[in-house]
């Protein structure tokens, strides 16, 4: 098992991978339409939605499975979610702003749809720290609570995408109801382990 799990996370990281080296090959022969920033805020930002709700499905894919390797793919999901978040934030702030921290803290107060998204980005760091073992070990209990903000990002990033958008909104809701389906699931099995113990 260990031998194929090493395999399937290979392959997983090279898919992981793939929208950035599809970001800088359009880049290179300038295929990132007639505003190139506006292009790649929008590709890092909707990759970092779609890896959250695929982070999010490993759960209810080895519950439904049986399948422990979801789990084990979980962790690399969730970091390369928080990479790809990073990445959209250091596009607006370097690229789109050009390091005006003025400007930048300003949209934060005045713009609620990246208020939500610079809150949901700030979640996600506890996360992407404390995501290895040792971290794990150490903080024992306390380490669920920490990745439970999951859930409440998930939420941010949904409001964030749909107040971004000012005309059709159906991606952004077919995103967010995929996330309800995950939040929904989670409901349930908390639930009903709540009912078997007592």
């Amino acid at each position: 098992m260990n031998k194929y799990l090493t395999v399937i996370k290979i392959i997983t990281f090279m898919l992981l991978m793939a929208p950035l080296a599809l970001m800088v090959w359009d880049g290179v022969h300038n295929n990132l339409t007639a505003d190139p920033i506006e292009e790649l805020l929008h590709r890092t930002g909707i990759w970092a939605l779609r890896l959250l709700l695929l982070t999010l499905a490993m759960s209810p894919l080895k519950t439904m499975t049986g399948q422990i390797v979801f789990i084990r793919l979980r962790r690399m999901l969730g970091l390369f979610t928080f990479f790809y978040a990073s990445l959209h934030l250091t596009i607006y702030v370097w690229l789109d702003l050009g390091l005006d921290w003025s400007h930048f803290l300003e949209d934060v107060v005045k713009r609620p749809y990246i208020t939500v998204g610079m809150l949901a980005w700030l979640l996600m760091v506890p996360m992407a720290i404390t995501s290895n073992r040792f971290m794990l070990k150490k903080l024992g209990k306390n380490w669920k609570k920490i990745h439970r903000m999951i859930y409440l990002v998930l939420i941010l990033a949904c409001f964030h995408f749909i107040w971004l958008v000012k005309s059709d909104i159906t991606e952004p809701l077919t995103y967010s109801g995929i996330g309800l389906i995950w939040l929904l699931f989670r409901v349930i099995e908390y639930r009903g382990k709540r009912t078997q113990n007592i």
